[in-house]
C-alpha cells in the first residue's frame, strides 16, 4: 500500500504570529514547526503502512526551510519525501496550492493520499476537497478514524448529531481531525536515519506548471490591507446602587443587544 501524507510548515501556535502588508504570514516573526494535525496524518499513515505493509511518503509546498518538517516526518518513520519549492509559488492561496500539489502527486503512485482537516495558519480546510476534484479521486474528509480493508477506505466522521460511517474505494483522498491518534515522537534511531532517507525536491518548471497561472502574484484571492486586532478595553463596570437593571438594560440596548 503507497500512502502520501500531507504536511505543512507553520509559525509557532505558541508564539506571537502576525502578518504583512500583503496579507501573508509573517514567518520570519515567529519559530516554524510542523503543523500538530498534520503529524496525526502521519501517525495514522504509519499505523496503516505496519497494519498492511507499504510505504509512506510526505509531501509540503513552502520555502526551502520547509525541509525540517519532512525531516521530522522521515524521522517518525515515513519513508521518503518531496518538497515542493519554488519562489514563483510563494503566496500561493488554496486554489494555487492545491494545483502544484496535485501535479507533484501525479508524479508518484499512491492508493492513498491523508491530509489534515485545515493547517493552523490558513485554516481553509479545503485542500482535501480541491485536491481530490483535481484528481478525480473520492474524497473522505474529516475522519477521527479510519481503515482499509482490500480496496476499500472507511472511517468515522463526527456530525452534529452522532457520526457517519463513510468508504470509498481506493485510490482516494481522506483528511484526519484532531481526534486521530496521537503521534509518535521520534527516537535518536529514527532521527539519525532521516538524513539518509530520500528527499525530492520539485520546482514550478519540473512539475510543467506556469508561474503565471498559479504564482503568488496572480492568487486568485487578494488581501487589500491588514489591520492589527485592537487591543482588549477594560470593559464596562456596573455598580448596583439599586439601578443596576435600569443601567445594565441601557447597556445592552447602546449596543443594539436588545430588541
Amino acid at each position: 500500500m503507497k500512502i502520501v501524507v500531507l504536511v505543512k510548515q507553520v509559525p509557532d501556535t505558541w508564539g506571537e504570529r502576525t502578518l504583512r502588508a500583503d496579507g501573508t504570514v509573517d514567518r520570519e516573526s515567529a519559530d516554524s514547526v510542523i503543523d500538530e494535525i498534520t503529524e496525526r496524518a502521519v501517525e495514522t499513515a504509519l499505523q496503516l503502512r505496519e497494519a498492511h505493509q507499504g510505504t509512506v511518503t510526505v509531501l509540503t509546498m513552502g520555502p526551502v526551510g520547509a525541509v525540517d518538517v519532512l525531516r521530522k516526518a522521515l524521522a517518525m518513520g515515513a519513508d521518503s519525501a518531496i518538497l515542493v519549492t519554488d519562489d514563483a509559488l510563494a503566496g500561493s492561496d488554496a486554489l494555487q496550492t492545491s494545483a502544484a500539489l496535485a501535479a507533484a502527486l501525479r508524479t508518484v503512485e499512491f492508493d492513498l493520499v491523508i491530509a489534515g482537516t485545515e493547517s493552523t495558519d490558513g485554516a481553509t480546510g479545503a485542500i482535501p476537497a480541491m485536491l481530490a476534484e483535481r484528481l478525480g479521486l473520492a474524497q473522505l474528509t474529516f475522519l477521527s478514524a479510519v481503515t482499509v480493508e482490500g480496496d476499500v477506505v472507511s472511517g468515522n466522521r463526527s456530525v452534529e448529531d452522532g457520526s457517519l460511517e463513510v468508504r470509498a474505494h481506493l485510490p482516494a483522498v481522506i483528511s484526519m481531525t484532531e481526534q486521530a491518534p496521537d503521534p509518535r515522537f521520534p527516537n535518536f534511531r529514527g532521527i539519525m536515519g532521516a538524513k539518509k532517507k530520500p528527499l525530492t525536491k520539485l520546482s514550478a518548471a519540473d512539475l510543467g506548471l506556469n508561474p503565471d497561472d498559479i504564482g503568488g502574484a496572480n492568487a486568485w484571492s487578494l488581501v487589500r490591507g491588514v489591520t492589527a486586532r485592537p487591543p482588549r478595553s477594560a470593559g464596562t463596570v456596573i455598580k448596583d446602587d439599586g439601578t443596576g437593571a435600569t443601567q445594565l438594560a441601557d447597556f445592552l440596548a447602546s449596543a443594539n443587544l436588545l430588541k
